[in-house]
This record gives structure tokens, sequence and C-alpha cells, in this order.
């Protein structure tokens, strides 16, 4: 069962000395403004208070009376009633009491309430259960694991809509040659299908964030393609460490080629394969760089068949990244 909420937080939720200080005035330095209610801003929190923002986020979902909804950070339930019409179920994580205590109060003695379940945790450690769809006004502290979380659950959902920070969304949308292709563009992409569905002004939530926020659609593809993740990300750490340089050069940054030397030796032993004494790991990945067609390409024109060519090439000469 997850852990539920205590008076122990990591330093990302700690307010800063500047957010104290300015508290006086009713803001704080990473949400625009408090919540006179509830302390939002510890939990990185926003909550929704456009009722046709919140409604067109679920109709975006397309539920069907036979739906079970995963909501991450409900709060106070703007969203999670509305999803209540429409699923058959729904469970929601949220990390602060307070704001459990407040949705239970909104379905208390209504038919909702036997069709909601409220987990008070850390989504990130929780056990979850059996979801089609996901649905978040995203905390920003947990935007990318919330996305690979949901990418690594199994059954896979069929859907999540979710809302982030505009850059994060941008960036999860990004396109190969543009400015926000990234590792973690790249990433999501093998796995799932992404589309922007909704600009959301920073007026629409209290307190007012300082910065706008985008919805967008995740599918994942299903089946998953056979590709170990940490192999994927691994090759892509390096291969954006600079994504504006040549991944040979990537490839030759200091500590690279020592960690890919050590990652190859512990492939051959499992395999009880015979290693080279003078073993020129060196010339091997350059090889593999050329062979591929890689030597003057950059991380910023890489598409994601690219870079599974490139992970294919050096798996072919027992070089793993994981």
């Amino acid at each position: 069962m997850p852990r539920a909420t205590t008076d122990r937080f990591s330093r990302a939720h700690q307010p800063s000395a500047k957010a104290s200080s300015s508290k006086d005035k009713g803001e704080s330095s990473g949400s625009g403004g408090r919540n006179p209610i509830f302390n939002t801003e510890r939990f990185g929190q926003h909550i929704l208070k456009n009722p046709l923002v919140a409604q067109s986020i679920v109709d975006k979902a397309n539920l069907r009376p036979t739906d079970k909804v995963l909501e991450v950070g409900p709060g106070t339930g703007n969203l999670t009633v509305r999803i209540l019409e429409k699923a058959k179920h729904v469970t929601a994580v949220e990390m602060d009491p307070r704001m459990a205590s407040e949705l239970t109060k909104r379905v208390q003695g209504k038919p909702e309430q036997r069709k909601l379940d409220i987990i008070i945790g850390d989504f990130v450690k929780a056990d979850l259960p059996y979801f089609d769809v996901c649905i978040s006004n995203t905390p920003y502290q947990i935007s990318s694991p919330l996305v690979f979380r949901l990418l690594s659950h199994r059954p896979l959902p069929r859907c999540a809509i979710l809302m982030f920070q505009r850059e994060f969304a941008l960036r999860l949308v990004a396109e190969p040659g543009t400015a926000l292709w990234s590792r973690l563009s790249a990433n999501v992409r093998l796995y799932a299908k992404v589309d922007h569905i909704m600009k959301v002004g920073k007026n629409n939530f209290r307190p007012a964030p300082l910065v706008e926020s985008s919805v967008v659609r995740i599918v994942p593809l299903d089946p998953p393609p056979p590709i170990r993740f940490e192999e994927f990300d691994g090759l892509n750490r390096i291969v954006f460490s600079r994504r504006n340089k040549t991944i040979h050069g990537n490839f030759m940054a200091k500590g690279v080629i020592e960690m890919l030397e050590k990652n190859w030796r512990t492939w051959c032993a499992e395999r009880d394969q015979m290693i080279e004494d003078d073993v020129n790991m060196k010339a091997k990945i350059e090889a593999v760089i050329e062979e591929t067609g890689n030597t003057d390409t950059r991380a910023a024109k890489m598409d994601v068949n690219d870079l599974l060519k490139l992970l294919s090439a050096f798996h072919d000469i027992g070089v793993h990244f994981a």
C-alpha cells in the first residue's frame, strides 16, 4: 500500500527563503500567489477553477460508461466530479490529506461516493489499480515521472489526458529538428503518440502560476516496441548531452568510452566470451558511428528511427547502455 503523506518532504517541496519572505504579500516564488485555504505551493499544485476548462478536459478523454479512470492530483475535485458523471469508477491519488478530505466531503452522501476511491500518498510510489484512462492536472514536481510511470504501467491505459506547464508539454510534442526536440521527446515518442490539444491560461488556476499551461493527449503504442527503456534512455543520455554537437563528439566525451567498455566487458563475461587484451573501445565506437552514417550527425536532427538504428548497431558489437 502507498505510504500516507507525512510532514517529511524532500528539499524540492520546501519553500525557498525568498518565497517565505514574500508570504506577507500573498506570493511565493513558484506559484505567483498563495491559495488562502490550502498550502498548494508545498506540492507544486495549482487548483483549476474554471469549470468550462475542467469540462473541456474531461470531454477530450472521450470517456465510456465502463471506464475506470485514474486521476492524479485531484485537489478539491473540480475535475473529479465531472469524471464521475461519465466513468464507471475513479481512483484519485492525492498527496495532501487536506485536499483528500475536501474531495471526500464533496461526494459524501451522493451516489458518486460509491464510484470514488482516494489513495493518499505519493503517486510515484503508490500501488496503482487497473485503469483505462488517466486524467491529471499534474503537480509540477512529478511531470516526467508521471509520464514514464504511465507508459510502463501494465496493462497499458487507452490514453492519458494530462495538463503540464506549457514548456514541458511542448517538449513532449516536439519534432526532430526543432528547438525543443530532446531526450524527453525521443523517449516518449518511442512508446506513445502525443498530441497538444489545448492551451490553458494561468488565470484559470488558484493560485495563478507564473507560467502558462497546456493539455496533451498521450496514446501508448500497444503493443509497445520490444526495446528496453533503460537501453534507449542510456543511449539518449549520451546523444543528447549536447544536442547541437555531433554525436561523435558526445561519445568521445570524458568518461563515456570507459563506461561503455565496462558495460561491454560485463556483457562478454555474462556470455563467457573471450575478451581481447588490447581492445580499442574508442575505435569500436567510431566504427559504429561511421558505419551508421552518423559521423557528422547532431542529436537535434535524429528521429526515433535514427536512434534505434544506432542502438541496434551498438548492440551488434556487444556495447550496451544499461
